[in-house]
């Protein structure tokens, strides 16, 4: 079967391995043949090079994994030890072990649920980041009559902008350094703001501070301390980025004076949430095609995760299909 591995920082080497047996899993676990693949943001470290992620590292997931670093992914079950999915299902989900990125995927079945059949490979690849997207939106107070505002305008920051506008806010802020203006307003965002997000703070009034803050860049210290310092009095602010580093120096001053509530935290209840997105992709039709800009054939991995590194306003959600 084929198989892709980062041989060195932004270099896949495409192999070919034995396909795992049917007899090799063990309870609760699926095999899959891949079908489509989607690119996250938090995939884009190992294929830079981050540290952990290079061959010949002795960290988790090192690169050297066949499969690394993909984990939304899109299969049919060609097996399965577990009691919700059956051979010839189509399902959508988590490969568990971050190596989606190879013809025959094992993964945890509770991370996989089944989607609406009318929906292609490459569009039921957006249930998965959506799935996530829904699980933060339960964690925070209601939205309805809520001002906003979403840091990072990417694939996560833009399926955020959209639950929180169908949700009820009142206005939504949409924040990134890549232009948006065209996109946003499809999305629910009220107002598109192209700056870096210290920049937005410095220039924001009192009485524009949002009562929710979404951190959705990822892969950076400061941006946290920027949604801190952008909340409203009694506010809250949810990082949903990748933490990168162990630890993030906040201003407690601040979180102190202005009665603020930090949260985050991973999606949990995964079979749950993604029947969830099914339902909301269903309710939302526009969704998804909206959604995804870019498909590439398993043959042009490379070329997709150059094109995911590089910023773009018309680049939202990149998917690979077999």
């Amino acid at each position: 079967m084929w198989s892709y591995r980062l041989v060195a920082p932004y270099t896949f080497e495409r192999t070919e391995l034995p396909e795992p047996s049917p007899d090799s899993l063990v309870d609760g676990q699926v095999l899959l043949r891949f079908l489509a693949a989607g690119i996250c943001g938090s995939d884009l470290p190992g294929f830079r090079g981050a540290k952990g992620r290079l061959p010949g590292d002795t960290g988790m997931r090192a690169a050297e994994m066949h499969g690394f670093p993909i984990h939304e992914v899109v299969g049919e079950v060609l097996a399965s030890r577990h009691p919700a999915h059956r051979q010839g299902d189509h399902v959508v989900g988590w490969a568990s072990g971050f190596d989606g990125l190879m013809e025959r995927v094992v993964a945890d079945g509770n991370g996989l649920a089944p989607y609406d059949p009318a929906l292609s490979p490459q569009l039921a690849v957006g249930l998965q980041p959506l799935a996530c997207v829904l699980y933060a939106i339960e964690q925070l107070p209601n939205l309805r009559g809520r001002r906003v505002a979403i840091l990072g305008q990417g694939s996560i920051g833009l399926l955020f902008s959209y639950v929180a506008k169908a949700a009820g806010a009142e206005h939504v802020t949409g924040v990134d350094p890549v232009d948006r203006d065209e996109i946003g307003k499809a999305f629910g965002v009220d107002t598109v703001v192209r700056a870096s997000s210290d920049r937005w703070v410095s220039h924001l009034k009192p009485d524009d501070r949002p009562d929710i803050v979404i951190e959705a860049v990822g892969h950076q210290v400061a941006t946290l301390n920027h949604s801190i310092e952008a909340a409203a009095f009694g506010g809250t602010v949810f990082y949903f980025g990748v933490a990168d580093d162990d630890s993030y120096p906040i201003s407690m001053r601040t979180m102190l004076r202005n009665n603020l509530t930090l949260k985050s935290g991973v999606t949990l209840d995964r079979r749950r949430v993604l029947d969830a997105a099914d339902a909301y992709a269903r309710a939302h039709p526009e969704l998804l095609t909206t959604y995804l800009t870019h498909t590439f054939g398993v043959d042009e991995v490379q070329a997709a995760f150059e094109l995911a590194c590089r910023p773009a306003p018309e680049r939202i959600k990149i998917a690979i299909v077999e």
